[in-house]
């Protein structure tokens, strides 16, 4: 094995044009990644034309590293603005939006820089070292089993809102209702389209996304405008003590050390944390259709039942961002493990990889790891250097992005609006995503003026259709018994685990409300 890892490290290493592909494409992916709305799928689909002219290495070089620098990426609007750049962001936009009002976004910023690049390491070294094996796990999932990982992912989102688990729950509701709008996989008539042919295919979720927690907050910001004075105020104070400071150490001391000393400060005693975050989302990301959404969201729950300040997940938990965006980016390397092993992709981006790869006259399956063996440990070195790479082009990002909170409010209210509307239009060019956007807005802010959680909606809208058609096949193929759910080794686990999960929950609000106010 020497011969063909020697092989792939030099030659990934010794190419100039592998090095300029994976530079460029972390600077383009975190642009585009940055930007409300563009996701990271998109960004390696308009990619995929330039791959033609590529060889394979440079090829995949240029996706690798596009796929986890858009995921980061996706953090900043998520930190800033208050807008998910990703399905995963929702689980801690709360949280990390909290040190935006306070003025301390490059704190937020660097824990999930940091997160993401340890997860992204992390995850290749699984795919490295056992993704052979790994893969050979995901064969026993039935429909069944996925099943109850989406109800599992589905009651993490409970779990981890704050506030009321009541009202959490009630959020979850209403995203499972709306995600039954149009047609399913399981059903030929559509439901709740109202003769609207546009919802035929659904509500999209990100148009949904952006109008809840982007267009809810512009609204209150204009309705409530004391609640965002400490962003306008941001840095008020500190003018006259960067005035004295040596360049050195304004321009390039200080920046450096706001974002990565308290990043590797928390990593440094949350090793053990980070290990458990990383085997979530590798594990849950080898799964087809499961991902790096669900992986954030069980990551963030757990992370929350083994914390010793578990009330400050939802609000200002840099714990659960560290957590959260490890599994995230874990889940990246896990969606190859399938894609090479299979040739089923584990996500939309491996989707395409599978489309380059035949296009390079390549096949995924069991014969890969011999027959192109070279390839395979290339592809695991891209891995780590992407994930190096991001840790520079992150941190431009996070210092880029900090000058957005210095932007007075009657300007940058108008500019989060822009944003909302050009992201819902970008993913189909359709006017009506852009309604549902608005409409999703008006939602989200009645419901968070009755304290009710929106990442529960945004999870529930996602996963709403995959658990019933899970739940109708399964029925379906064993003739309407029951039994199917947990009549295999895989399906009881996760079941007894979704069981765990609900009655911990129970117990732990039975004891809060027990406690003297």
């Amino acid at each position: 094995m020497d011969g063909p890892i020697l092989q792939a490290i030099v030659q990934v290493l010794t190419q100039p044009e592998v090095w300029l592909i994976i530079v460029s494409s972390a600077l383009y992916g975190v642009f585009l990644g940055a930007v409300p709305g563009l996701t990271a799928t998109m960004a390696v689909a308009l990619f995929v034309p330039i791959t033609y002219w590529l060889e394979p290495i440079p090829a995949l070089a240029g996706i690798v590293t596009m796929a986890a620098c858009a995921i980061f990426a996706g953090d900043v609007p998520t930190t800033l603005l208050r807008i998910p750049g990703t399905p995963a962001s929702a689980a801690y936009v709360d949280d990390a939006y909290t040190y935006t009002q306070r003025g301390q976004s490059d704190r937020a910023l660097g824990v999930a820089l940091v997160g993401s690049v340890t997860g992204g390491l992390f995850g290749a070294v699984v795919l490295m070292l056992l993704g052979h094996q790994l893969a050979n796990l995901a064969a026993f999932f039935s429909v069944a089993e996925y099943f109850w990982l989406y109800l599992l992912g589905l009651s993490s989102a409970v779990v981890v809102a704050r506030g009321s688990t009541l009202r959490a729950l009630f959020a979850l509701l209403i995203g499972l209702f709306l995600s039954t709008v149009g047609l399913s996989e399981v059903h030929t008539e559509a439901r709740f389209t109202f003769g609207m042919p546009q919802l035929y295919q659904g509500i999209s979720f990100i148009p949904a996304m952006i109008g809840l927690f982007g267009l809810s907050e512009v609204l209150r910001n204009l309705l409530e405008p004391d609640l965002q004075r400490g962003i306008e105020e941001e840095g008020a104070g500190a003018s006259a003590a960067e005035a004295v400071r040596s360049t050195v150490q304004r321009y390039l001391i200080d920046p450096v050390r706001s974002v990565f000393g308290p990043a590797f400060s928390q990593l440094g005693g949350r090793l053990h944390h980070a290990l458990r975050s990383g085997t979530i989302g590798s594990v849950i990301g080898m799964l087809p259709g499961a991902g790096a959404d669900i992986g954030s969201w069980v990551s963030m729950a757990v992370s929350k039942r083994v914390s010793s300040t578990p009330e400050a997940y939802g609000t200002d938990s840099l714990e659960g961002i560290a957590d959260a965006t490890t599994a995230n980016n874990s889940a990246l390397a896990g969606t190859w493990i399938p894609a090479l092993v299979f040739g089923i992709p584990g996500d939309s981006i491996t989707a395409i990889v599978i489309g380059v790869l035949l296009m390079k006259n390549v096949n995924p399956g069991p014969a890969i790891f011999e027959e192109q063996a070279v390839l395979v440990y290339s592809i695991y070195t891209i891995f780590f250097l992407a994930n190096l790479v991001l840790l520079p082009v992150g941190w431009l990002a996070i210092k880029a992005g900090s000058w957005v909170v210095r932007v007075p409010r009657r300007v940058l209210l108008p500019v989060i609006l822009l944003f909302c509307i050009i992201g819902s239009y970008a993913i189909k060019g359709s006017y009506f995503d852009v309604s549902v956007m608005l409409g999703m807005g008006v939602l989200g802010f009645l419901l968070e003026r009755r304290n009710v959680p929106l990442g529960p909606v945004v999870l529930g809208i996602i996963l709403g259709g995959p658990l019933e058609a899970r739940f109708i096949q399964t029925l379906t193929g064993s003739g309407g018994s029951l039994l199917a759910f947990v009549n295999r080794p895989a399906a009881a686990v996760l079941a007894v685990l979704c069981f765990l999960l609900w009655v911990s929950t129970i117990v732990w609000n039975w004891q809060s409300s027990q406690e003297p106010a």
